[in-house]
């Protein structure tokens, strides 16, 4: 539950918990609210981004349909920031796990790698590919892994990048 595809449904599900314990939107739950899919993921990198002020944040509420106060809105961007960091956390630790277990298995002291990434989340979210990065250098500090954002919106491509990549460089180390 770290894609893209899923971030918006999950905070739209911590919104309707708060909304029900009374944190949230006077305890009214929004018909709007109770729509599967309203609360995008590109919601989030909006209101996550740095140069949005509350009243903006406020505003993608309003457009959903939600009669929001300056702390709903202060709440919401802190779900947001919450959900997202939790998804990018979570892919640098799988992440982290395979390279080092690379570097494990043939028995390095330090592994150079590069990673293929694709994806909206990780190309356009305001801090996600940060702290992905810094999730992985802190979880396997021994391997240093260069990511690649591949631009075509395909695993295959990135996959193939990745092993084009890998190509090039055992080329120049066994010259």
């Amino acid at each position: 539950m770290c894609s893209g595809m899923y971030l918006g449904e999950i905070v739209r599900n911590i919104l309707i918990d708060m909304t029900k314990r009374g944190f949230l939107f006077r305890g009214q739950i929004s018909e709007t609210l109770k729509t599967r899919g309203i609360f995008e993921t590109k919601f989030l990198s909006q209101i996550e981004s740095d140069r949005l002020a509350l009243l903006q944040v406020r505003s993608i509420l309003q457009h959903l349909g939600l009669d929001s106060t300056c702390d709903d809105s202060i709440i919401v961007k802190e779900v947001c920031g919450t959900v997202s960091h939790r998804a990018a956390q979570l892919c640098g630790a799988g992440m982290a796990a395979v390279v080092d277990k690379i570097r494990e298995n043939r028995g390095l002291d330090h592994l150079n790698i590069t990673v293929g990434v694709d994806g909206t989340l990780y190309k356009l979210h305001p801090h996600f590919s940060q702290i992905m990065h810094q999730t992985v250098n802190e979880l396997a500090p021994q391997c240093n892994v260069n990511f690649l954002l591949s631009e075509d919106g395909s695993g295959k491509g990135a996959a193939l990048i990745t092993a084009v990549g890998c190509r090039l460089r055992q080329e120049l180390n066994s010259k």
